[in-house]
């Protein structure tokens, strides 16, 4: 059965209900670094510059986290569409026992750092403070993973207001125990950048309250939760979780790699072109959180289509889904192109910067708009659960395309600063048309094997449930 245009507008309702929230919390998410940022600026130099070293450090591991907390969303997703709600409640207490032995990992590895800043060769004085506001965020990192387990939980259900009120609860909370912590007011000691770690790591411990607090209020979660929590680990489960998660995981660990690899070639190309690249990073940083927002929401909807067994609506997800999610891509892209003077005044004035972020932002522009439909593509896989194929077509097309080239392009070709960082990004863009290539063979693939089925509009059909 064909599916009509009533079809079409009934699921970007229920993809925009699951993927605004998620706007919301990763402004949330992103705002708790511009306070830190803007904080630790205005108290020294040598605590921002200490900050931004731990932040760099520390966020690889939260990463690598979040993409194995990740794979209980795909797994309640198929559960929820199949309603199968013992196995969603089931599965919770696996998630939560998951997170307990991945945060006591990353917490004790993130506190011993200190070997790591030994071999950066750091002023002495940013490398103390480094490793104290690291040793403060590794208390926090444990509650992040809990955080994940119980947002992927709800995220799997199609609910994300619980995500949503808890990051920007945890954001406002950030911004006094900020002032407090890093400055010594209110009769707390002053710790600088110290001081940041602290306000973070509460701030960390404060969401998995929250999203819990809320979890447990809402009737219309509580069908989902599992009658007692204490039951004994499920080896089989967490296997399950971890095989489905460490290729999501390590995704995102060895993307932002590429992205750290590429800003040191251009930190030997000079100050001016630096400051240019980390401009453009920026603006594809804020765009990217709506894409992988649609991605995400796009990926629950078609795992409930998956559990149900709906080819029909299957297909509809991602018709929809991914045309949302180019559609977001396309107009960013335009208004790249349209406005770009614009958007780096509000970054920089000088001129020497300004030439360069210009012919960077026009590559910014190209590269938008063909992830967006490598974004789309690559969740919608892992709704699938196939998570390896991403996983492979990262490590081909970033390390194994992106990042020689750049190295080519931007270090050896060019002969100035200017060229040389755009050529970097040239090489970035060349690895997103392989992966997006790669990923929409794949999709196409799957799709195809799909045996024709009743309609979208079938009984089983279920809309992403509001809180």
């Amino acid at each position: 059965m064909t599916a009509t245009w009533h079809d079409y507008r009934k699921e970007a309702a229920a993809v925009g209900a699951i993927a605004w929230p998620t706007v919301i919390a990763q402004l949330a998410q992103m705002g708790t670094g511009v306070v830190d940022t803007i904080m630790a600026g205005r108290y020294s130099a040598v605590d921002l510059a200490a900050i931004a070293i731990g932040y760099n450090i520390w966020l690889p591991l939260f990463l690598l986290t979040l993409g194995i907390m990740l794979a209980v969303s795909v797994i309640v997703a198929q559960d929820f569409g199949a309603r199968r709600i013992r196995a969603i409640r089931d599965i919770l207490p696996q998630a939560l026992w998951l997170a307990l032995i991945l945060g006591a990992i990353i917490g004790p590895l993130c506190y011993q750092m200190g070997p790591l800043l030994s071999v950066l060769e750091l002023e002495q004085a940013t490398a103390d403070k480094s490793l104290a506001y690291m040793q403060a965020v590794a208390f926090g990192l444990p509650a992040v993973v809990i955080f994940q387990a119980l947002r992927c939980h709800t995220q799997g259900l199609g609910i994300m207001r619980p995500f949503a009120v808890a990051s920007v609860l945890g954001f406002l909370a950030n911004i006094p125990l900020n002032y407090m912590l890093i400055y010594g007011k209110w009769g707390a000691p002053e710790l600088g950048a110290a001081g940041c770690g602290w306000a973070t790591a509460i701030s960390m411990w404060l969401s998995p309250a929250l999203i819990g607090a809320y979890i447990f209020l809402s009737k219309r979660i509580r069908p989902y939760l599992p009658r007692s929590f204490l039951v004994a680990p499920d080896w089989t489960t967490i296997g399950h979780i971890l095989r489905l998660g460490l290729p999501i995981g390590f995704t995102f660990f060895l993307e932002i790699g590429v992205f750290t690899a590429v800003s040191l070639m251009i930190a030997t190309l000079g100050t001016h072109a630096m400051a240019a690249h980390q401009i453009a990073y920026n603006v594809w940083d804020v765009v990217y959180m709506p894409l992988i927002s649609v991605g995400s929401a796009t990926a629950t909807r078609v795992g409930h289509a998956i559990g149900s067994g709906r080819h029909a609506q299957i297909k509809l997800a991602v018709v929809t889904g991914t045309g949302i999610t180019m559609l977001v891509g396309i107009l960013s892209t335009v208004l790249l192109l349209a406005a770009p003077a614009l958007i780096i005044s509000a970054y920089t004035a000088e001129p020497e910067i300004t030439d360069i972020t210009m012919r960077l932002v026009q590559l910014v522009a190209v590269f938008i708009v063909i992830d967006s439909v490598q974004v789309s593509g690559s969740y919608v896989l892992r709704a699938f659960k196939d998570t390896r194929f991403p996983f492979l077509v990262m490590c081909l097309a970033y390390w194994g395309l992106s990042l020689p080239l750049a190295w080519w392009l931007g270090m050896k070709v060019a002969t100035n600063p200017a060229d040389g960082t755009a050529g970097i990004w040239a090489a970035l863009i060349a690895g997103i048309c392989l992966s997006t290539l790669l990923i929409g063979w794949r999709l196409y693939g799957r799709l195809k094997a799909l045996p024709v089925s009743a309609g979208t509009n079938s009984p089983g059909n279920q809309d992403a449930p509001e809180v």
